[in-house]
């Protein structure tokens, strides 16, 4: 059980991957108690679990924990600098939301890119609801957020953000300008970073 809630926490590839070492030690377990007590099913599916579960290991402690590193030192290095530039795209999901007064309004959960540009389409930001129950999800076009390493700031006031249509599951819009009901795009050139 604590290395089911390890994996589905879903809170970075070391606590991914260590909730797989939990696994590896009671496939082995379970396999030991297979072959101890000549239970062949017991021993075949529990080794079968362990080829599996030290996949997960390489996968999750070996390479997504590198993968994770780089970005990070990467980020580490650029708030070190003068003008702090990046912030990784995995690290996106999550990020704070707040108003153009600092108010809190949620999560980030999603960025759509153009596929041609690579440039962000609409940020889908939660808000509401506990553990995804009863949230409420609106796509809110790139020109109306400033981009902040810890924090994305909407350029609008929480009453207008409340009055974004809400987003339905499987019902996206294909762009951000086809978001029915979005407020005009303004010019956020003039708004400093978070």
């Amino acid at each position: 059980m604590i290395a089911a809630m390890m994996t589905a926490a879903n809170l970075g590839a070391r606590v991914t991957g260590w909730g797989f070492v939990v696994f590896t030690l009671g496939s082995v377990a379970w396999s030991l108690v297979g072959f101890t007590s000549g239970q062949m099913n017991l021993l075949a599916s529990n080794g079968f679990l362990t080829l599996v579960n030290l996949i997960g290991i390489w996968r999750w402690l070996g390479r997504q924990s590198a993968y994770e590193d780089g970005a990070r030192a990467a980020e580490a290095a650029s708030r070190r600098s003068a003008t702090p530039t990046l912030f990784t795209a995995t690290g996106f999901g999550g990020m704070k939301v707040v108003d153009q007064s600092g108010t809190d309004l949620g999560r980030a959960v999603e960025a759509l890119l153009e596929c041609a540009s690579g440039r962000v389409s609409y940020v889908v930001v939660a808000t509401g609801g506990l553990a995804g129950i009863d949230e409420q999800l609106r796509a809110v076009p790139h020109e109306r957020i400033e981009f902040g390493c810890h924090a994305l700031r909407v350029l609008m006031t929480g009453a207008e953000f409340g009055r974004m249509p809400i987003l339905e599951p499987g019902q996206w819009p294909p762009s951000a300008d086809q978001a029915q009901g979005c407020p005009q795009a303004v010019d956020n050139s003039s708004h400093k970073a978070l």
